[in-house]
């Protein structure tokens, strides 16, 4: 980790946005890319408003909002990130759009640099082979809200060597995040678990077993868990859980991973869940 002040994060998303609040408030210069100026803007009020929830919760000191903002660099060029020492990619979860970037980086960005990736599903052997440093390349997976969520999944591709894993493991820590090693294999830990059961969830509905409210005080009653698989399938976004199921699908090339036919539906009709205003529920305001 020695010697990384300046991280790049490509892509200002809900993701995006939340790594690059991380690293600011954990003192790193931040340089936040994405490809139109209101991604970047609507980033930016985010972190803004999320550092104040943060400081009246005494979580943050009141002065440290505008001094974690000012290490936040918007950019619409790339090529700036070449004063990065190391890069997290935070784009939509599709491998053309993530090894285009990958291939970007690895021209832009020193020798040294490690690129991680922020993917929640797709590989990170078949991402570094995009590249020219493949021993450089890792998976840092963080959950949404990042600010808040503790976990971050560490992943190794095949490439990845031990002092890239090493220094990627030692950074989520000085984040206050906690790092969990896991091997490159279609959906990691998480989604591999997590998907299926959201999908699971979705053809209970289709097949009228139960409605969406009622599988979901399923869970949270009868499990703990402290929001249903179809409220978390909506926080998550409805096509990303539908990325991430084809994904699993093509990667184990087992049937049990095919999407349910409802959730496919639903992201045709662009009920994407929270971001749209409607998926398994409605959220008119």
């Amino acid at each position: 980790m020695a010697g990384i002040q300046t991280v790049g994060v490509v892509g200002a998303g809900t993701m995006g946005s939340g790594i690059a609040h991380v690293f600011a408030r954990a003192g790193f210069d931040v340089l936040l890319c994405d490809v139109e100026q209101r991604f970047l803007d609507r980033a930016l009020a985010q972190i803004r408003v999320n550092l104040g929830r943060e400081a009246a919760k005494g979580r943050l000191a009141e002065g440290e909002i505008g001094r974690a903002l000012a290490r936040i660099q918007p950019t619409l060029d790339r090529e700036a990130l070449s004063a990065a020492d190391f890069a997290v990619e935070a784009a939509s979860e599709r491998f053309e759009v993530k090894a285009e970037i990958f291939r970007s980086l690895d021209r832009i960005l020193p020798e040294s640099a490690v690129l991680a990736t922020n993917t929640s599903s797709i590989s990170i052997t078949k991402l570094a082979a995009q590249t020219r440093r493949p021993q450089q390349v890792v998976g840092m997976h963080f959950f949404n809200p990042v600010p808040v969520m503790a976990l971050v999944e560490i992943v190794r591709g095949l490439a990845t060597g031990d002092e890239t894993f090493a220094t990627v493991h030692a950074l989520a820590v000085k984040l206050g995040k906690t790092p969990v090693a896991v091997n490159d294999a279609p959906g990691f830990v998480s989604n591999r678990v997590l998907m299926p059961l959201i999908n699971e969830a979705a053809f209970a509905v289709m097949e009228g077993v139960a409605t969406p409210e009622a599988v979901d005080q399923v869970f949270k009653l009868g499990m703990a868990h402290p929001m249903g698989p179809l409220t978390l399938a909506d926080f998550i976004g409805l096509d990303v859980c539908l990325d991430i199921l084809r994904v699993l699908e093509e990667g184990f090339g087992d049937p049990k991973y095919r999407p349910c036919p409802l959730l496919v539906r639903m992201v045709d009709a662009g009920w994407l869940g929270r971001k749209s205003g409607r998926g398994f529920y409605r959220y008119d305001g």
